[in-house]
C-alpha cells in the first residue's frame, strides 16, 4: 500500500510491484481530527478491498530514515508528528510500515518507471505549493540517516537573508512565492490561471512567472553541482507546464551548471504525474529498503 500524505490531501493505493496502482482513495487532510484516525480511515478504504502485506507512508517533511519518524514538517499539524512514526502508524493500520520523504519516493518511482528510465543518476524536482527534490543515484536514493536534497529550503539570495526577506527557492521560486508576487502586483490569475496568460504572452504574468521559475532553475542548478544527474526530472503542478518551465532550467545549467561533462544534463517533463510517489512506493525495497542495507552490511563485512 502506497500513501502519500500532504497538507492539504492525502492518498492511498495498493500498488503491484511492478508500479501499476490497482485501488486508490483520496481524501482531504482533516487537520482537525487526530492523525491516527484519519490515516486509518484512509487506509482501511484501500485495506479493506486488495491484498497488501505492507505500506510505505510518503511524508512532506525531514524524515529519520534510521529512527522511522518524521522530525519536520510545516504543512502538517504540528500535533500529528509525534504519531507519525513507522512503529504507531503499523499499531494502528496492522501491516508493517515504512516511512519516506515524499520527494525522495516520487524521485525513485520517476527514476525507474518514469521520464528517468534509461538513465542511471536523475535528480527529481517538484515545483509547486513549495519545492522540493530528491535524487536517486545508480538506482539508490541518496539519503544519510535522514532525508536529504531539501531544495526549496536552501538559500539562493543571502542579502535577503540576512533583511530577513524571502530567500530561498521555495519562497522565491515556488507556485506560493507567484502567488504573493502576483498579490503585491495586483495581477489577479493565480496558479493554472497564471500559467494560461504567461503562455499566451501577457506581459504581467509572464513576468511574475519568469521570475520565480528563474529562481527554481537557479536552485536546480545548485543540486546539479551537488549531486551530478544525467538527468533532471521536473514534475509538480507548476513544473509540469514543461513549455514554461523547461527551457529556464535549461538555460540556468548552460550558463551556471557543471562544465565539460561528456553529455549534457538532461532536462525532462516528469511522466507519471501525481502518482510518482504511489509507483516510487512500489519501488521502495529495491531502491532503499531492506536488500540495500543488507549489501551495505556485506561490503563492510567483507572489507
Amino acid at each position: 500500500m502506497a500513501v502519500d500524505l500532504g497538507g492539504t490531501k492525502m492518498r492511498a493505493a495498493s500498488v503491484a510491484p511492478g508500479g501499476k496502482v490497482i485501488d486508490r482513495c483520496e481524501l482531504p487532510t482533516p487537520r482537525a481530527a487526530s492523525c491516527p484516525d484519519a490515516l486509518h480511515s484512509l487506509m482501511s478504504e484501500v485495506g479493506g478491498t486488495s491484498d497488501v502485506d505492507h505500506a510505505v507512508v510518503g511524508l512532506p517533511g525531514r524524515v529519520d530514515y534510521e529512527a522511522g519518524r518524521l522530525e519536520w514538517a510545516p504543512n502538517l499539524p504540528e500535533s500529528w508528528l509525534s504519531d507519525l512514526t513507522a512503529d504507531r502508524l503499523a499499531s494502528v493500520v496492522g501491516l508493517d510500515v515504512l516511512l519516506a520523504n515524499d520527494a525522495d519516493l516520487a524521485a525513485v518511482g520517476e527514476a525507474h518507471l518514469g521520464a528517468g528510465r534509461g538513465f542511471r543518476d536523475v535528480a527529481f524536482v517538484t515545483i509547486s505549493t513549495g519545492v522540493g527534490a530528491g535524487v536517486v543515484l545508480g538506482g539508490r536514493v541518496v539519503r544519510g540517516r535522514r532525508s536529504l536534497a531539501e531544495l526549496g529550503h536552501t538559500v539562493i539570495d543571502h542579502r535577503a537573508a540576512d533583511s530577513g526577506d524571502a530567500a530561498t527557492v521555495e519562497q522565491l521560486g515556488s507556485g506560493t512565492a507567484m502567488a504573493r508576487t502576483a498579490a503585491q502586483s495586483g495581477v489577479a490569475a493565480r496558479g493554472a490561471e497564471l500559467a494560461r496568460l504567461a503562455g499566451r504572452g501577457d506581459r504581467r504574468a509572464a513576468a511574475l512567472w519568469d521570475e520565480a521559475i528563474g529562481a527554481a532553475a537557479y536552485g536546480i542548478t545548485n543540486l546539479a553541482h551537488m549531486f551530478l544527474p544525467q538527468a533532471v526530472v521536473v514534475g509538480g503542478g507548476v513544473g509540469r507546464n514543461a513549455g514554461l518551465v523547461l527551457h529556464h532550467v535549461e538555460a540556468a545549467l548552460r550558463a551556471h551548471g557543471p562544465r565539460d561533462l561528456s553529455e549534457p544534463i538532461a532536462v525532462v517533463e516528469a511522466a507519471l504525474g501525481d502518482d510518482a510517489g504511489l509507483v516510487g512506493a512500489a519501488m521502495w525495497h529495491r531502491a532503499f529498503g531492506d536488500g540495500l542495507d543488507a549489501e551495505i552490511h556485506e561490503e563492510v563485512a567483507g572489507g
